[in-house]
């Protein structure tokens, strides 16, 4: 619905997604709480009994309990959330695809790689903090020596290192 809402009002563009859930999941505890603050409410005043295929059945008038119901607190969290998307989030996404492009550079100077090699290369390296498992220098880059592993390494701790550390916390790629 946020999405909808956002290109309609010219925010963005159909197809662009607009990485507003890195936001929601940084405040998850925050999001719940919202969540909970319209429906705990209004919880008790609902009559229902279970039916045979494990659902409810509510059996009293319930549309007053929802319509025209106060959002000030979901609107101001979602508010939050896309200033937090627009002012922090994208900008760091922005930054970390321009070293990910930078490192795949650097590497494809180096050597010869299908540009999906490269790509689970700079994933496996995320995973382990710059480094390459030996498991994963064996099973995957045998063809690599030791001393253009060595460097790739260091490409990595030059251009990613610490980008990376700080976006892990966010959905991005690898």
């Amino acid at each position: 619905m946020m999405h909808h809402i956002l290109v309609r009002m010219g925010y963005t563009k159909r197809d662009m997604i607009f990485p507003v859930s890195a936001a929601i999941l940084n405040r998850i505890g925050a999001y719940q709480d919202v969540l909970e603050a319209h429906s705990s409410a209004r919880i008790d005043l609902i009559e229902w009994k279970p039916t045979q295929d494990h659902s409810v059945d509510i059996t009293n008038e319930t549309i007053d309990l929802y319509r025209y119901f106060d959002a000030t607190l979901q609107a101001e969290f979602i508010y939050e959330c896309v200033e937090e998307t627009i002012q922090k989030i994208i900008p760091e996404e922005l930054n970390f695809l321009g070293k990910h492009d930078q490192i795949t550079q650097q590497i494809n100077v180096l050597v010869t790689l299908p540009d999906t090699k490269v790509d689970l290369l700079i994933k496996f390296l995320n995973q382990n903090n710059g480094k390459l498992s030996k498991n994963r220098r064996t099973k995957e880059f045998e063809e690599l020596t030791d001393a253009e592993i060595g460097t790739i390494e260091e490409f990595y701790k030059a251009i990613l290192g610490c980008v990376w550390a700080k976006l892990k916390r966010h959905d991005l790629p690898g």
